[in-house]
């Protein structure tokens, strides 16, 4: 396989990306996602790029594979008819939520709705304690007594939640086997197994997700699977993973709530490959597509990640308005600012800009699909900065007149704007939108992201990057090569990961370190098998981690588990001193005289990672001299500007040149505004400089 060709398709809202790579040589291709059957985008996108490459299906040793439809199927609520079953007395702990008021003065606060109605959340006869004793045994007739309504409301999926069932899941178990029994056909997803941590919402949550997404997300990879089967592919297939690592198929089709993420985090995977290839230590990742855009902050080339995720936050995109799920996950703020996202005027007479996205179906009105409302893309276009003519490859023949019309008739006329103001005001909104989000997620963490560098990927944020680095402050802008489909390429660097989670509460002042190296074999067999799975070999990367707090604290912090095993009192003592390092870096200050409490262990491990090719050497300096000019309207000048239009394979390594200037390519095009200056270094990356100019 290593000496094969190996292919990597990411779905996103509006285009299906491709990239395929041998030897180190790469093509991509970049088409509309067909939302309908979301395999045939896949499969008209891999047949592009097999012909750019001059190969055939069995040239390909590996597909990888990302996709939002998962995040989708939540969103619009669209996944399978699902039920709950749960302990009895709790069945309503999944509307209760946590109980408080993201938004305080908001007296028509709407809560997320759960997934899964009142009256298919169905109690069940049974408790366990918080060690895992039963204190009612399973009452098998409470259980039977429920298929009845699971056959007559036309149940497809069911998740099965016991209160404390992470630390014994036999209720659970017993539970599925009684539904299987009587329904082979029916979904069932366990809490023990999707999200066996302390906490009874955020698990119930993610069980409940994970069992209604499972059979749309099944069907699709199976779907998928023997599409490229019968188009002549007998390679392996692997999934990208919120947390960046690669899962197999089976894995993926069994918890697929874990690729909620898969897209947006395939591009951080690449930002911090990129950040090490270049020795930045600390980075702003900026991925804008055709729907959302997603900031990643990335220090010691490794992306921020967390153990939880909301989905469709209903209420401008604020923390705790959306739908909690326990996974591992690379931990980045999303907004509703793509291509797409659709501009309009408030009853209010305010220039609005998403997160409603026209997608590919309509698509903006420039794609000639049907679209009448404008979008990022139209006001894009409108100011010049799209060069029609190469637009996703040529593919897309876009109607720059079309778009004018309409950003002038929705936006322009209703604000009394002209033309050119009117899709200026469009872009400035969109850039500040995300400015915003950028500082506030940067602030959250106690990070200064004026210091960063940023590097830019996705078919917009090459359009946007300039712009919203003069916004920020940010002196440094990388755009990779091929960064049109920067999420796709990232897949390629990904390593097959598995990550395993296991509540296991227990204070260091009455410590079973035994237990605990016995849990960590137990999980570290569980995240091998996923990775040998996937690899065929042994994994060559391993992180630990216990999950802290001090004893009456609501809330834990990572903390690194020392080599060694626990058992010994050297490795209780290096426990405890690398949470009150952690706790002090975190806080400034340890808490004297309180006794420190793990509640999670989780295990990750990983197989070998590819890495971005090593370059050639040095080229020489030299100045580019542009193809053409042409007029385009300056956000940063406020004013029409005549850019230089460069051939971006044209420019090879070496070349410098300084803004106002487009770099043009097949997938994406680079917009420098007047205050930077660009070179290309020997990986082929564009690097933009701020020069001081205004």
């Amino acid at each position: 396989m290593k000496d094969r060709a190996r292919l990597a398709v990411d779905i996103g809202g509006t285009f299906t990306d491709v990239a395929l790579e041998r030897a180190g040589a790469r093509v991509t291709a970049k088409v509309l996602t067909t939302p309908a059957a979301p395999e045939e985008g896949v499969m008209r996108g891999v047949k592009e790029a097999l012909e750019k490459a001059g190969l055939a299906p069995a040239d390909i040793g590996l597909v990888i594979h990302g996709t939002t439809l998962a995040t989708n199927a939540l969103i619009e609520r669209r996944g399978a008819r699902t039920a709950l079953l749960t302990t009895e007395g709790h069945r309503d702990a999944l509307e209760m939520a946590y109980e408080n008021r993201f938004e305080q003065y908001d007296i028509n606060i709407d809560r997320p709705k759960p997934l899964v109605p009142r009256w298919l959340r169905l109690p069940v006869r049974e408790r366990m304690n918080r060690d895992g004793k039963a204190l009612v045994p399973l009452d098998e007739d409470s259980v039977r007594a429920h298929l009845s309504t699971l056959e007559a409301e036309g149940i497809e999926s069911v998740a099965v939640g016991y209160l404390h069932a992470y630390a014994n899941p036999e209720h659970e178990r017993r539970t599925a086997e009684i539904l299987a029994e009587v329904r082979p056909d029916l979904s069932i997803t366990l809490a023990s197994e999707v999200a066996p941590e302390i906490r009874e919402y955020e698990r119930l949550s993610t069980a409940v997700a994970n069992a209604y997404v499972r059979p749309l997300m099944e069907r699709y990879l199976r779907r998928l699977d023997q599409a490229l089967r019968a188009a002549g592919f007998a390679c392996g297939l692997l999934l990208i993973t919120s947390g960046g690592g690669l899962a197999t198929l089976e894995t993926a089709a069994k918890f697929p709530i874990r690729l909620v993420e898969s897209g947006p985090a395939g591009g951080a995977v690449l930002a911090a490959a990129v950040a090490r290839a270049m020795s930045l230590d600390s980075v702003l990742s900026f991925d804008m597509g055709g729907t959302t855009a997603k900031l990643c902050l990335i220090d010691d080339y490794e992306p921020q990640t967390a153990r939880a995720f909301e989905v469709d936050r209903s209420y401008r995109f604020k923390k705790g308005s959306g739908l909690p799920v326990r996974i591992p996950v690379i931990e980045m703020v999303e907004i509703g600012a793509g291509g797409g996202s659709i501009a309009h005027v408030d009853r209010l007479g305010r220039l609005q800009v998403g997160p409603e996205s026209a997608g590919s179906e309509p698509g903006p009105v420039a794609y000639g699909r049907g679209g009448v409302r404008p979008t990022v893309t139209d006001a894009d276009a409108a100011m010049g900065k799209i060069a029609a003519e190469r637009f996703a490859g040529g593919s897309i023949a876009l109607d720059i007149e079309a778009a004018r019309a309409a950003v002038a008739r929705e936006i322009g006329a209703a604000m009394k704007f002209d033309d050119d103001m009117a899709a200026y005001a469009v872009s400035e909104i969109v850039d500040e939108n995300m400015a915003a989000a950028a500082r506030a997620h940067a602030i959250e963490g106690g990070h200064d992201v004026a210091a960063r560098a940023m590097i830019a990927f996705g078919g917009a944020a090459p359009l946007h990057a300039a712009r919203l680095a003069e916004k920020l402050g940010v002196g440094t802008i990388v755009v990779p090569a091929d960064a049109g489909v920067g999420s796709a390429i990232g897949f390629l660097l990904a390593p097959a990961a598995y990550e395993v989670v296991r509540s296991r509460p227990m204070r260091l002042d009455d410590f079973d370190g035994a237990a605990i190296d016995a849990l960590f074999a137990e999980m570290y067999e569980e995240a091998a098998a996923v990775v040998r799975a996937a690899t065929g070999e042994d994994p060559v990367g391993e992180i630990r981690l216990a999950y802290m707090r001090y004893r009456g604290q609501g809330h834990e912090i990572p903390t690194p588990v020392p080599e060694g095993g626990l058992a010994l009192r050297e490795g209780l003592a290096a426990l405890a001193a690398a949470f009150e390092q952690a706790y002090r870096a975190l806080y400034g200050r340890a808490v004297p005289g309180v006794t420190a409490e793990a509640l999670t262990w989780s295990l990750r491990l990983a197989g070998a990672a590819p890495r971005l090719p090593e370059p050639a050497g040095a080229a020489p300096a030299r100045r580019a001299e542009p193809e053409e000019t042409r007029p385009v309207f300056d956000a940063s000048r406020g004013r029409v500007l005549d850019y230089g239009v460069y051939e971006r394979t044209g420019l090879g390594p070496g070349a410098r040149l300084s803004g106002p200037a487009l770099i043009v390519e097949d997938q994406t095009t680079t917009v420098i505004s007047a205050a930077y200056d660009a070179r290309v270094d020997a990986r082929g990356n564009l690097i933009l400089t701020r020069n001081g100019g205004q």
